[in-house]
């Protein structure tokens, strides 16, 4: 029986222009600004995303570092497998994400990267890189 991994993240399949994967919340949050979405769609995306809002840190408000280019390039957030209300209320998400045809996928992993912001649910990880973590001689 496969064990279960302490991080989870939901990324869009394809990089963007920077090169950069946004995560399930910024790909949907494009659909919207872009006008997108439907207007039963839109109306679900503006109370779930308040609804989200009051339960969930942003970790850019906490710690507007985090995502710095320069500080802390490629960082990106990371479920906790254990937060198990955040990954359903990402399931919702991930529907929405489904039904307008975006590609996505979800990455599974204990080691995310570098740490660089953490609360009981989530983290913010710079990706391991070549050649410092890079493991062989």
């Amino acid at each position: 029986m496969p064990r279960e991994l302490q991080f989870v993240r939901y990324r869009s399949a394809a990089p963007n222009q920077r090169g950069a994967y946004p995560g399930v919340f910024a790909l949907v949050n494009g659909l919207a600004t872009g006008g997108r979405l439907t207007a039963e769609d839109h109306v679900w995306w503006v109370a779930t995303n308040a609804a989200g809002e009051e339960l969930y840190a942003d970790p850019s408000r906490v710690d507007p570092s985090c995502y710095d280019r320069e500080l802390h390039p490629g960082a990106a957030a990371w479920f906790r497998s254990s937060a198990t209300e955040l990954l359903d209320l990402s399931s919702g998400y991930l529907d929405l994400l489904d039904r307008y045809a975006v590609p996505w996928h979800e990455l599974r992993t204990d080691r995310p990267g570098r740490v660089v912001y953490s609360d009981e649910v989530q983290v913010v990880a710079v990706p391991f890189r070549h050649p410092d973590d890079w493991p062989f001689s």
